[in-house]
C-alpha cells in the first residue's frame, strides 16, 4: 500500500506539469491580452508596453515559462544556475517554490493571495453542498433500494430526476426569488462570515443564524442535483448488489435484514458513491461559477470567470493548478477508500 501512495505521489508531477504547459500556452493564444482595456477605456501603446516589460511579458514565451516554473533566478547555495533579469531583482520566485505570481489586473495582489482569500469561502459552499447530498441522497437511494416498485420508489426516483434535471442556473434565481425576494425570508446575497473565516466563526457572539440563513440557498441551490446523483447511484448500486450470492447466504445463516444491509450489503454498494465524490469534490471546493455568480459569493469560481475575461493569465493558471492538484489527491483517497470499503480490491 505504502509503495502504491508513493507512486501516485510521484505520478502528480507529471500530471500537474503537463497540465501548467498546456494552460500556460493555450491562455496566451486566446487573441488581447491583460492590459488591452481598462473597463471600456483602453490604455496608450507606450503605458501597455512598460506594464508588459513590468510583468515580464514581452519576453518570449519560452522564457516567461521558464520565469513561472522555477522563478527568474534559480540559485543552489552560492551558485546561481542562472538569472534571466540580471538588471533587477527577481520579480517571481516559481510555482515549484510556492509562488504563482502577481495578479495582472488585482494591483498589488498575487495569485496566492487571491486563493487565500477565496478558496475558504469556495471551501465552505463545497463541502456543505458535499455533506446535504450524502445526508439526503444516500438515505433515499437505501429507502427506494428496499421499496423497490413501491410508491417510495417511484417518488424518490421521480424526485431525484427532476433534482437531475434543473441546473443550477434556473434553481438559484428561482430559489432567490421565492425566499428572498417574495417571502424575505432569506438574504439574497453575502455570506455571513468575513474573512479569516476560522478566526471570525470561532470568535465569542459569532451569529450562526446570521451565517445559516445566508448558506441555505447557494448549498440548496448546489447541493440538489448532488443529492439526486447519490440517491440514483445508491438505488441502482444497492439493488445489485442485494441480489448477490453471499447476501442470501447471509439472509440464509439467519441474520436480521437491518444486519444484512448495513453490514454486507451497503458498505460494497458505496463504491460508485466514492467513485464521484473525488472529481465531484475537487470541482465543488474550487468554486462553482454560476452559484457564486447568482448570490455574490466572493469565490474562486467568480475570480476565475473575471480573470478569464480580464486575460489575467496568473489567476487563471494558478485556480487551474489548484483545481487540478485537489483532483489528483481526491483521486488518491478514493483509491484507498476503495481498499477500505472492499477488502478484497488490494494495490501493489
Amino acid at each position: 500500500m505504502l509503495r502504491f501512495v508513493v507512486r501516485r505521489i510521484l505520478g502528480f508531477i507529471p500530471v500537474l506539469l503537463g497540465v501548467a504547459i498546456f494552460t500556460f500556452f493555450m491562455a496566451r493564444a486566446i487573441p488581447g491580452g491583460p492590459f488591452d482595456f481598462v473597463g471600456d477605456k483602453s490604455i496608450p501603446p507606450s503605458v501597455v508596453a512598460n506594464l508588459e516589460a513590468k510583468y515580464h511579458l514581452d519576453w518570449p514565451q519560452w522564457k516567461q515559462f521558464i520565469s513561472y516554473l522555477v522563478g527568474d533566478e534559480l540559485k543552489i547555495g552560492p551558485v546561481t544556475v542562472f538569472d534571466l533579469d540580471p538588471a533587477r531583482p527577481p520579480s517571481s520566485y516559481g510555482v515549484l517554490r510556492g509562488d504563482l505570481g502577481p495578479s495582472f489586473r488585482y494591483r498589488g495582489q498575487t495569485v496566492n493571495d487571491i486563493i487565500r482569500i477565496t478558496f475558504p469561502l469556495s471551501a465552505q459552499l463545497g463541502v456543505m453542498a458535499i455533506l446535504l447530498g450524502l445526508l439526503i441522497g444516500i438515505p433515499a437511494g437505501i429507502v427506494a433500494a428496499l421499496r423497490q416498485n413501491s410508491w417510495i420508489d417511484y417518488s424518490a426516483t421521480f424526485v431525484a430526476v427532476l433534482g437531475v434535471s434543473v441546473p443550477n442556473i434556473v434553481l438559484a434565481p428561482l430559489l432567490i426569488w421565492i425566499f428572498a425576494v417574495s417571502l424575505k425570508w432569506l438574504p439574497a446575497a453575502g455570506w455571513g462570515a468575513k474573512p479569516p473565516y476560522l478566526q471570525t466563526m470561532l470568535s465569542p457572539g459569532f451569529d450562526w443564524g446570521n451565517y445559516f440563513s445566508h448558506a441555505v440557498m447557494p448549498v440548496f441551490a448546489l447541493g440538489t442535483a448532488i443529492s439526486a446523483s447519490f440517491a440514483r447511484l445508491t438505488r441502482a448500486s444497492l439493488l445489485q448488489v442485494i441480489r448477490e450470492d453471499y447476501i442470501r447466504t447471509a439472509r440464509a445463516k439467519g441474520l436480521k435484514e437491518w444486519l444484512v444491509i448495513y453490514r454486507h450489503a451497503l458498505r460494497n454498494s458505496m463504491i460508485p458513491v466514492v467513485t464521484i465524490i473525488g472529481p465531484l469534490f475537487a470541482a465543488l471546493v474550487t468554486g462553482t461559477l454560476i452559484i457564486e455568480q447568482f448570490f455574490g459569493l466572493n469565490g474562486m469560481g467568480k475570480h476565475f470567470v473575471q480573470s478569464v475575461g480580464n486575460r489575467d493569465y496568473a489567476v487563471v493558471l494558478g485556480t487551474i493548478l489548484v483545481y487540478t492538484l485537489l483532483l489528483v489527491i481526491s483521486n488518491l483517497l478514493v483509491d484507498l477508500t476503495y481498499a477500505w470499503l472492499d477488502p478484497r480490491i488490494t494495490y501493489k
